[in-house]
């Protein structure tokens, strides 16, 4: 059986002198922060399951339905025109992102990452419960080809595939509704070529991710590791090693020796196979479960526990940790600026839209009686009954409208585009002038303007011609 690589600053944990990638076994570990992490992780993984099945109003909590251009996030729904409200969305979770790890760390990673959530949590635990402890899932590896070995191979791949297919045909439900994703597994793949093709794709992509790749997601392709030397300081709230306490190290009893035992029992549970006492390193994912490690063995030789504990980098350097610091007033300052903005935008929202816009060719029109403008009116419906749309006209300007004159009944979820013509005496006409398009539903319950310009020739031209 080989042994572990020995952690170094040197290079990553991961990764061999020759290049290639050695096979991690993190051992099993309890604690407090372990129980928190499983209680959070089991919260995270039902939430997720169970959005699809939860309907609010007449669609699921969370419907992103891509088809109809329509998105259902909690009870609201956002048409196509409203995606500038993404906006907001992205811009929200970077600020968040800035402020958490500006204070608290890479504690998104450890506690809510869904890559960490579900291999610690799903891929592992099956893991653990068919090859059994770290030392025996080594032992089994190296061990020659018998029949229990390919037996257990099958077993925990096929699970590590079905959970696959599990989870992306549930991702899928987000975009066509459960029920509509029951019909398509019902059906001949032929007959939905596009999710078959997708499922398939996206499985065996997470399959090759939790069977194989694991802790290399984390440290090769994801950019939060890098950015953390960018967002933290000296006080932000870190994973750390007691060096003042702990060394030098040395076995129990050892005179003049620190706490540290000398143990590696913090690096035998690291799932990215670093040690901790070599300081803030790029790969730690702030799991927490080197600090129930080596609480575990404080508490069995009868020392203090936090010897590895949750701790500012200032702190552990004898000083006095600052919550409150440029980098975390100006993320906490931009986080609430871009909470109202948004929420102020999320409450303009309404269950119509309406939209105005001219139609290609000439700005405007002149004959002998008028001057013409030509428009096409989107009206768009987001509730799921049908709605009746009155459109009207209100300028100073005394203006012929053609078009929309009767209300304009719009299907559920659906949209119609109607010709508007607006058209002014040539007697009156004074020059290019505002004008208020409104839209309101035959129940009153909305009223939607926008204003729009009216264009034409000059006045004082107009009357050379004449």
């Amino acid at each position: 059986m080989a042994t572990p690589a020995r952690p170094t600053l040197e290079s990553v944990t991961t990764i061999n002198a020759d290049g290639s990638r050695p096979f991690l076994y993190p051992a099993d570990v309890s604690g407090r922060f372990t129980l928190i992490r499983k209680v959070s992780a089991l919260f995270l993984i039902a939430f997720y399951l169970s959005l699809p099945w939860i309907r609010l109003g007449d669609y699921p909590a969370v419907f992103l339905d891509i088809a109809e251009r329509r998105f259902h996030l909690f009870g609201l729904t956002f048409a196509a025109q409203d995606m500038w409200l993404t906006f907001f969305f992205i811009t929200g979770l970077g600020f968040s992102l800035f402020f958490i790890t500006a204070l608290l760390g890479r504690v998104w990673c450890g506690y809510a990452c869904p890559h960490s959530v579900f291999l610690d949590h799903v891929y592992r635990r099956i893991e653990r419960w068919i090859d059994g402890d770290s030392l025996s899932r080594r032992t089994l590896t190296t061990a020659p080809l018998t029949v229990g070995k390919v037996l257990k191979r099958m077993l925990k791949h096929g699970l590590y595939i079905a959970v696959s297919l599990v989870i992306t045909h549930l991702f899928l439900a987000y975009f066509v509704s459960l029920s509509e994703l029951w019909v398509m597994m019902q059906e001949q793949p032929t007959e939905h070529w596009g999710a078959f093709v997708f499922v398939f794709i996206f499985a065996g992509i997470l399959y090759f991710n939790f069977a194989w790749f694991r802790e290399q997601m984390c440290i090769v392709i994801c950019p939060y590791g890098r950015m953390q030397s960018a967002l933290i300081d000296n006080h932000s709230l870190v994973i750390g090693y007691d060096a003042v306490r702990g060394e030098p190290r040395g076995k129990l009893g050892t005179t003049g020796a620190g706490d540290c035992v000398a143990c590696n029992r913090c690096v035998q549970v690291c799932p990215t196979g670093i040690d901790i006492r070599q300081g803030l390193q790029l790969e730690c994912i702030g799991c927490t479960a080197c600090i129930d490690a080596c609480d575990e063995v404080m508490t069995r030789v009868h020392k203090p526990l936090g010897l590895i504990r949750y701790d500012s980098q200032k702190s552990f350097a004898g000083g006095v940790t600052r919550w409150l610091r440029p980098r975390t007033a100006l993320y906490g300052v931009l986080l609430v600026v871009g909470a109202s903005v948004a929420g102020w935008a999320i409450s303009t929202i309404q269950s119509a839209n309406v939209s105005i816009t001219r139609m290609t060719g000439a700005p405007y029109f002149v004959d002998a009686s008028s001057v013409r403008n030509q428009f096409l009116v989107r009206l768009i419906n987001k509730r799921s009954t049908p709605m009746a749309f009155v459109v009207s006209v209100a300028a100073a300007t005394a203006v012929h409208q053609n078009g929309l004159e009767t209300a304009v009944t719009v299907a559920s979820m659906g949209e119609e585009v109607r010709p508007l013509v607006l058209q002014v005496r040539r007697a009156v006409y004074a020059g290019p002038f505002k004008f208020k398009l409104r839209a309101a539903d035959d129940a009153g319950t909305f009223t939607i303007d926008r204003e729009v310009e009216f264009l034409g020739p000059d006045p004082g031209l107009l009357r050379e011609d004449e």
